[in-house]
């Protein structure tokens, strides 16, 4: 048993980038689906289904690459983690590399990214930041 799965699916994203797999399989939850609905409708992975066993189930998530095979994820860093848990108001949610990245937030209306987060001017808990 993990302490923090979500830092697991973001550790197994990042190795996966790193070795240039095209796939990577992540034991799921609601969270991480999340996670990775929010990062396929930023454009950083190619799209992830939920493969049912008898079990948990697991997350399946298809890497994206560049036109020339460059990294989309160059960086995925947990920012609230377990022991200390981090929020943030609407007005104060980050930038991340001034607009470039994305900060992923788990909010009382589902998981969002920070820039639907001001739209719906809604705060919450902040999961990671991905440029």
């Amino acid at each position: 048993m993990w302490s923090d799965p979500v830092a697991d699916m973001l550790t197994r994203i990042r190795n996966a980038v790193r070795v240039r797999k095209t796939q990577v399989a992540i034991p799921s939850s609601k969270l991480k689906v999340g996670v990775a609905a929010v990062l396929k409708s930023e454009g950083y992975i190619e799209g992830y289904d939920v493969v049912e066993d008898n079990k948990q189930g697991i997350l399946r998530v298809d890497l994206k690459y560049g036109p020339r095979g460059e990294d989309l994820i160059h960086e995925i860093k947990r920012v609230s983690k377990p022991g200390c848990r981090r929020y943030s108001k609407v007005d104060e949610l980050p930038s991340v590399l001034d607009g470039l990245g994305i900060a992923i937030i788990s909010t009382s209306v589902g998981v969002l990214s920070d820039r639907v987060c001001r739209a719906k001017r809604v705060g919450g808990e902040l999961i990671c930041t991905v440029y």
